[in-house]
């Protein structure tokens, strides 16, 4: 038995599942997850020694790559003087600055501890602004665990959201509308059964917790368009996008204002932490300066913010890394439609920057209707094929593969080979 298998025997006698977050347990691909120890640019090691392509990257965060020596003096430098205080540092100040300068459309920012923090927060504030209660997602996006979060489609295009899990009550759910994503017409469907009453339409700018999907053209905008037109506020969950897909995220990288943004561990170099942010008017409603209630004992951790802090700057300092990025996804991308045409496999593969996914199906993948026809057995032995091989994928048909700045040619070169060989064997 390896390291990393007795450690997930230990696991499951301790923690649900043997892990802290669900796609960690591998359930989706089979086997037992690796126990990592060590990264390094690229690369992971596991308690087995095992070396890794890693293109998980802490689910998005590391764009950079691991252990980027900047980041790691940045940390050490400021936990020296203390880890937590609970009160105001300079950093904190600094950091919102520079996340002001870089994102477009935001004039003021708060700082929280999670992307699903930061989601909960924005719902709470549009809510407060506009006096409305009702929110509108898409079936297939990721906003975080909270509970109007947790909702599933109900038995029509125009009813309710169903909770959709356990422990969430019908009532945090009720006021949760579910749309399609690339669907315009299902948007304004629902603004029009629940006129005066929707709050908020949250979206992920590229649907990333389906896989890779990007909006199709005019998509954002016709959001854009629909939120103004029946005065609700417009909110992109930015936790994998922001400052991936360029510096000033999907703003930047669509031309589409957002009303409200909400970002993740990738502000903070990989640390935990999230924040949310919008225009003056909008964010001095959250108190103390307004009515809307959200508080946090951790929010604007000084370590946390020097890490960011330092990974921002960086990407500030050299805006090629973006463009490194994407022709790196682009690379790869290219490479697995190629092998998968030349072993007669069917494979959509979606790429939006940095980000890509591929899909075991021969149906375009533009929602998740679509994604849902991928064959996830097959992508199962596609999964464990790979890491074999030494590449690190998502455990998870419905996950991204992340690039980052770190993985050099010989990176992708090994990545596509690996790939070659282990759709062959399908």
């Amino acid at each position: 038995m390896s390291r990393s298998e007795e450690l997930f025997e230990r696991a499951k006698k301790v923690l649900p599942g043997g892990v802290n977050s669900p796609v960690r347990a591998f359930r989706a691909v089979g086997g037992s997850p690796r126990f990592l120890v060590k990264g390094l640019g690229s690369h992971i090691l596991d308690e087995d020694g095992l070396e890794y392509i890693d293109y998980i990257g802490s689910w998005g965060p590391m764009v950079l790559g691991h252990s980027h020596p900047d980041i790691l003096k940045a940390v050490y430098d400021r936990m020296v003087n203390g880890l937590s205080f609970g009160a105001p540092t300079a950093l904190e100040v600094e950091m919102a600055e520079k996340m002001i300068s870089m994102v477009p459309n935001i004039e003021m920012v708060r700082m929280v501890n999670s992307g699903t923090e930061a989601v909960m927060s924005a719902l709470r504030l549009a809510r407060g602004a506009t006096g409305r209660d009702k929110i509108i997602k898409f079936e297939g996006c990721y906003h975080g665990h909270s509970d109007a979060m947790l909702v599933g489609a109900g038995s029509g295009a125009l009813t309710q959201g169903e909770p959709d899990s356990k422990g969430v009550t019908k009532g945090a759910a009720q006021d949760t509308l579910m749309a399609q994503y690339n669907d315009l017409a299902s948007v304004e469907r629902l603004l029009d059964a629940n006129p005066g009453e929707v709050a908020a339409v949250i979206v992920e700018p590229v649907a990333a917790n389906m896989g890779v999907v990007p909006p199709k053209d005019g998509f954002l905008q016709g959001l854009r368009n629909l939120c103004d037109k029946h005065g609700a506020l417009l909110i992109f969950d930015e936790v994998i996008t922001g400052f991936r897909l360029a510096a000033g995220g999907a703003q930047e990288y669509f031309g589409v204002r957002a009303d409200l943004v909400t970002f993740g561990k990738i502000i903070g170099g990989g640390m935990p932490v999230g924040a949310y942010a919008g225009s003056r008017a909008l964010m001095e409603q959250v108190a103390p300066c307004g009515p809307v209630y959200q508080a946090g004992t951790l929010s604007g951790n000084p370590v946390a913010m020097a890490a960011g802090l330092a990974q921002l700057q960086i990407l500030t300092d050299h805006p090629e890394v973006y463009t490194v990025m994407e022709t790196s996804a682009q690379y790869i991308a290219n490479h697995l439609r190629a092998s998968a045409d030349k072993h007669g496999i069917k494979m959509q593969v979606n790429q939006v920057g940095s980000l890509l996914c591929p899909y075991f199906t021969d149906t375009p993948v533009d929602c998740f209707a679509a994604a849902k026809t991928s064959d996830t057995k097959k992508y199962a032995k596609y999964f464990n094929e790979m890491l074999l091989r030494g590449v690190y994928l998502a455990p998870s048909q419905f996950e991204a593969m992340f690039v980052s700045s770190a993985h050099t040619q010989k990176d992708l070169a090994f990545t596509v080979q690996a790939a070659d060989e282990s759709l062959a064997a399908l």
